[in-house]
């Protein structure tokens, strides 16, 4: 039951309308970026069939899944017509590229759709992102500095000057630390993200400067993909610097507006590491409306901890950029070159 065409993982991924034959749990954990969900079978009906293969064998396995595909095969093709889009080429990937992507491709093949299955389905589309994320031709620049230093906000001034950027935040849902994901946004999973973070970086000509923002090896609750951290750490960083006022005046204008709760719980989730009586200072600031004073209280711990996190790993060139008093597109052409 193989497609008439295949083809191994690459930049045709992402242009083509890509069904992703299964399941949805499978789906929702990692795919393919820009791919549509198109099951076979349910969550349920997988188990049940999978249960079937290891307790009765391939033959009622296949069997069993016939029977419960049978009654959707119009409802598939019918869908596929809707989605096919003129001028892209329709593609197909399952788990390993076998049963479940030639089973869409035969049937779509056979309702007149040409099809072009993924060789090796979605494990080889993943072993060719980690492949990449660790070798792929691109020049990191990384942008540094202490909390509150604005780097978010360089990085997307840096983006709308037409550099390549790739805002890891931006792809977690997450500003970062513990007052990162104050509004409860629901992050990806940290395989969606790595997944994510190869899509943008695939656009970008090899050997182009792509600018990110130094990161620790989680944001919120997505990990960054190993290879790519690790390549970070090896690039090297233009380090912001700025006054204390500016650094304090800039997180009041960022999380300034969240409610007073969800800041004073913040504090109390790094109470081990800031220390009661710090913590106790911080979260009645909060409460009496003197933000300044609960921000210069989260600075010095997250201050020592930059220090410390810098000292553990040294970069190849760390390049110190005097932001102060400067706007976040000052400072990108500055970087750019152009100030």
């Amino acid at each position: 039951m193989e497609s008439t065409k295949s083809r191994g993982p690459g930049g045709w991924l992402f242009e083509a309308v890509l069904l992703d034959a299964r399941s949805p749990g499978e789906f929702g954990a990692g795919a393919v970026p820009g791919a549509v969900s198109f099951p076979l079978f349910d969550d349920e009906e997988r188990a049940e069939v999978g249960t079937l293969y290891k307790q009765s064998g391939q033959e009622r396995a296949v069997e069993r899944g016939l029977e419960v595909v049978g009654p959707k095969l119009a409802g598939f093709v019918e869908r596929a017509r809707v989605l096919r889009e003129e001028g892209r080429e329709l593609g197909v990937y399952c788990a390993r590229g076998g049963m479940r992507s030639g089973a869409v491709a035969w049937l779509l093949e056979t309702a007149g759709l040409p099809v072009v299955k993924l060789e090796g389905g979605y494990k080889a589309y993943r072993r060719w992102v980690v492949r990449e994320l660790a070798e792929g031709p691109w020049e990191l620049q990384v942008v540094g500095g202490m909390t509150g230093t604005g780097k978010t906000e360089v990085v997307h001034a840096l983006a709308e000057r037409g550099a390549a950027t790739l805002d890891l935040e931006g792809l977690a849902r997450h500003l970062g630390s513990a007052f990162g994901n104050l509004g409860r946004a629901v992050q990806p999973t940290s395989e969606a993200f790595g997944n994510a973070c190869h899509r943008v970086l695939h656009g970008f000509a090899p050997g182009e400067r792509v600018w990110v923002e130094d990161e620790s090896r989680r944001i919120g609750s997505v990990h960054l993909p190993e290879e790519l951290h690790a390549r970070m750490r090896c690039a090297p960083m233009w380090e912001l610097e700025r006054t204390d006022d500016e650094r304090i005046a800039h997180l009041i204008e960022v999380y300034g507006d969240a409610a007073p709760e969800s800041l004073a719980a913040a504090f109390e989730r790094i109470r081990a590491k800031l220390g009661g009586a710090d913590t106790a200072r911080a979260v009645a600031g909060v409460q009496e409306g003197d933000y300044a004073a609960a921000a210069a209280i989260g600075l010095r711990y997250y201050d020592k901890l930059y220090r410390h996190t810098q000292a553990r790993a040294a970069r190849p060139a760390v390049h110190p950029v005097d932001a102060r008093g400067k706007t976040a597109d000052a400072v990108a052409a500055l970087l750019l070159g152009g100030g």
